[in-house]
Parts: C-alpha cells; structure tokens; sequence
C-alpha cells in the first residue's frame, strides 16, 4: 500500500510539474521517435555488420517550448537557484519525464543553460557525464539535455532561449527495445524543429549515439539510434555499421511477421557483460591483424629469395586487406576459418594483451588489466552474424515457400545460440526461444507451420527475443500461448511486442499553437 501511495505521489508530482511548465500562449513542438526491435545484427553493429532493424510501435514523445530567458514559467526552486546567485534572467533547461513512479529515477529535472559552458567553450563529454552521475535519481537526464550539449559542440549551435522539454515515452525501459535512442532522438527532433536546425535524418542518429557513447558512457553501436531516426513503419531498415550506411529499405513480406517478447530480466548496455564482449571482439581484430601482417612480412621475405608466383598464391592482396581490417565483418568466415580461427586465443588477461599489442583500438572501451576477456567466441560471432544478415535479407525477397520460412527461422537460432557462445544469453531469453522450438518441432502433420526461429536482440543478458513466424491468426495465438506458458514457468507475464510506425524522420514535427478566440 506504501509502495502505490509513492507511486501515486510521484505521479501527482509530475502532473504538477507538466500543468506549470508551458506557456500557453507561446507555440510548442512536439517530435517522435520509436523504439526497435533488433531483427538481425545486434552486437555485430560495432564490428561494421550488415543489420536489419524494425521500428515498433511504441514511441518516445517530446514536446518542446522555447521562451525568452524572462518569459519561461520557473519552478521556486530554479528561481531561487538564479537568485542566489545574483543572476540576471539566464537561460534554463526545465525537463518532465512522465513515467518515474516505475523506475528508479525523479520526475523533473532542472539546469542553468550556462553550466553546458566552460568560458567561451562547451564543456567537456567527460565533464558533462561526471556532472549527470553524480545524482542517479537524475542520470536520465544525461539523455534529453546531452543532446543539446552535442549540438552545441558538433554543430556550434548556441542556445539563448530558455527550454521547457516534456518527455512522454511508451518504450520500456530496460528491454532491449532502445528506449534510451528512442528519447535521444526524439528529444534532439524536437530541438531542432524549435530552433529552425536542418538536420538530416542520419546525422541526426549519429549526434544521438555521441550522446550515449560520451555524456551517458553507455558504449553502443549507432544502429538504435538510426532506426529510431530513418526507420519507416513496416519496413526492416537495412544498414551497414561502417560507421552508418543505410543501403535501403526492405519490405516485410505480407506472409512473414514480426514480435517481440520480453523475458522480464532487464537488459543494460552499460552493464559488464556487453563491454566485456566488445573488448574481445577488438582484441581479436587487432590479433587477426598481427598474425595478418606477420604472414605478408614472411611472404614477402620468402618470395624476395623465390617464386614470385608463390607470393601470388599466397593471396597478397587479401593479406594486405586484412592486415589492415577496419572491421571485423570485413573478414570473410571463410577467411577466417583458413587462415584465423586457429590463431585466436579462447581468453586473454588484459595485461598480458596490453603487453604484446599495446592497445585494443576502441575509443569507447578500457581495458581492466586484471580481468580475462573472452576473445575467440566475440571475435568469431560478428563474422558470422554478418554472413547470416546478409543471407536473411537475400532470402527475405525469396520466393514464398515454407522452406524461405524455416531457413529464416533456422538464421535467427543459429545467431541465438551465438550470443550464447558469447556469454550474452540468459535464462529467460533461452527459456522464449525453446517454447518457440516447442511449438515449431510439436506440431501436427497436418498442421501449417506459424512460428519458425527466435533470438535474444540488442545487447543480450536479457532483454527482448524476437520471434518470425507466418503472418496469421494462429501465429499470434502460438504467441499469446508462449506468454502464458511463460508467466505459468517464471510468475512473470511478458510484454509482447507486435506492431510497426515510422521514425522520426518520417514523421517530422507538429507544431502547436493555440487558437485566439476572437
């Protein structure tokens, strides 16, 4: 009872805050942006992987008002804050997130716009993210107003107007479905509707991603805050991560379909897992580029005293390539398997590789000296993941036949059960995809197929899995089955996801002003 009279305060808290933060009389703007359900590619974002990512249909709204510094409606807090300080009206940043009763985090947040500046400067990535930390009620922060700090820092924008940001998201939290790109996006959206910013729809997501590498610390790929961004409702946005090139839109076919079931353990990009998995993907890629190098300087050697013919045969060009790989999905499997896969380590201590190679060359993660990193098993996976993606998409347009359907399927657990290989699976999420298994291998003779693969999304260590099946009324009874059987296993009942609408790109701005009654 306690715990729903808190609830019910914090909600009246918000909606007190909400009522008295715009003027009315001004004209507000209001952006969209929605979450996504990682279809295929996941973690292999960051090793330059081909991904194949569907908007949902759960969304982050911002609405947006500016005013003259003298003109915004101040809290008593704020107003007190400015006094003290003997301040002339400045600029402020007052912020509402709706939703706080279900997390952890307070309902309002408040700064002086000056504080973004150092002198004549904008402050520092590392300075802003010490400055969001220091509270963890107000960390969430760091997602709405870093993106004004980006703006200010990438494109120069300076802001002289007070800001009033009203943040309403029906993404959850925590479930793999990019909640946190979804209010980056819809946030910076809404900014740069007010302040007259032509930012495209691809730079737009690549600002927001420097928000959550540098301001929140969290270290992700740039494809959540791209679907958010250029997605289009029914549509897979197909991408390659080198950094961000979108190579088209792939139609979902009318007889395949699309969900998401939450395995209820919260999912966090932030968390040790992801990060560790990341540093030995890089370290694995700075491996394959030594032993790469230490072939072509032996190759070279030898072809100096014999047969330039031989060095030909040794492939001298590939060589090359990979003594330089970019990324990691540059790398064939076949490649790998030949020449690589033999080479690799299982696990490293990271003083041991900081000893023989220096460095990992990740600008967004350290390595911990003392800690051994897994390197064979993330190093392989986004090989591979980049293979199947490739493969998915290619069979997507196939032609329509039960076997297109079961080899879909047969893509989405192989690349399940990689992540495992990882150590990014979990109980639950393994739990979902079995009941999928169970429901694909137990069905009649004479019974069509309706669901044919699942696999953990995103970061994994929990989170969403996502499920393809037929697009039809059974299938979505098979779902609502696995719900079940899910809730009567675990005692929790999963969120299903199902559904589709378009970024934030699409949708553009509303712009809202109140009419005068004559």
């Amino acid at each position: 009872h306690d715990s729903e009279n808190s609830m019910e305060k914090k909600t009246m808290r918000e909606r007190k805050a909400a009522g008295g933060l715009f003027n009315w009389e001004e004209e507000i703007f209001v952006a969209r942006a929605p979450g996504r359900l990682d279809v295929m590619g996941g973690i292999a974002d960051y090793s330059g992987s081909l991904v194949l990512q569907m908007p949902i249909r759960e969304a982050c709204h911002v609405a947006l008002q500016r005013n003259r510094p003298g003109k915004q409606r101040l809290w008593k807090h704020t107003q007190a804050r400015q006094q003290a300080k003997g301040q002339v009206a400045t600029p402020v940043l007052q912020i509402v997130s709706y939703g706080s009763e279900i997390s952890n985090r307070a309902p309002t947040f408040d700064m002086d716009l000056s504080d973004f500046m150092d002198g004549d400067k904008p402050i520092s990535y590392e300075k802003a993210r010490k400055f969001f930390a220091q509270d963890p009620a107000q960390k969430w922060a760091a997602y709405v107003a870093g993106t004004i700090l980006v703006l200010m820092t990438e494109l120069g924008v300076r802001f002289e107007d007070s800001i009033s940001l009203l943040v309403s998201s029906a993404v959850p939290e925590g479930k793999g479905v990019s909640s946190s790109a979804a209010v980056e996006v819809a946030s910076m959206s809404a900014i740069a509707a007010a302040h007259g910013l032509t930012i495209g729809p691809r730079d737009l997501a690549i600002l927001c991603q420097k928000v959550e590498n540098h301001i929140v610390g969290a270290p992700c790929g740039v494809m959540d805050q791209m679907t958010s961004s250029c997605g289009e409702a029914n549509k897979l946005l197909a991408m390659i991560c080198q950094p961000a090139e979108v190579v088209g839109l792939v139609e979902i076919p009318n007889h395949v379909r699309f969900w998401g079931i939450d395995s209820g353990i919260r999912h966090s990009v932030g968390g040790a897992d992801y990060g560790s998995v990341r540093v030995g993907a890089y370290m694995g890629r700075k491996m394959i580029k030594s032993v790469a190098s230490s072939i072509l300087s032996q190759s070279m050697s030898t072809a100096n005293g014999g047969n330039p013919e031989e060095l030909e045969d040794e492939g001298i060009e590939l060589l090359e390539t990979e003594a330089s790989l970019d990324y990691l999905c540059n790398l064939s499997p076949h490649r790998y398997e030949a020449r690589y896969a033999d080479k690799l380590p299982d696990f490293m201590l990271g003083q041991k590789f900081i000893e023989e190679y220096a460095d990992h060359d990740d600008p967004v993660t350290v390595i911990d000296q003392k800690r051994s990193y897994s390197v064979r098993a993330p190093a392989r996976h986004p090989i591979y993941e980049n293979f199947r993606v490739k493969t998915f998409k290619a069979l997507l347009t196939s032609a329509t036949s039960d076997e297109q359907l079961t080899a879909l399927g047969g893509l989405l657990y192989q690349c399940h059960y990689s992540y495992s290989a990882c150590g990014l699976g979990s109980d639950g999420t393994n739990r979902l995809v079995q009941l999928v298994q169970g429901m694909q291998h137990n069905k009649s003779k004479t019974d069509d197929g309706t669901l044919y693969g699942a696999k953990i999304t995103g970061g994994g260590s929990g989170g969403t899995v996502c499920v393809i099946g037929r697009n039809s009324l059974r299938s979505s009874q098979q779902i609502i089955d696995i719900q079940q059987r899910y809730k009567a296993a675990t005692g929790y009942l999963p969120l299903i996801f199902e559904g589709s609408s378009p970024g934030a790109g699409k949708f553009g701005y509303l712009r809202i002003r109140r009419r005068i009654s004559l």
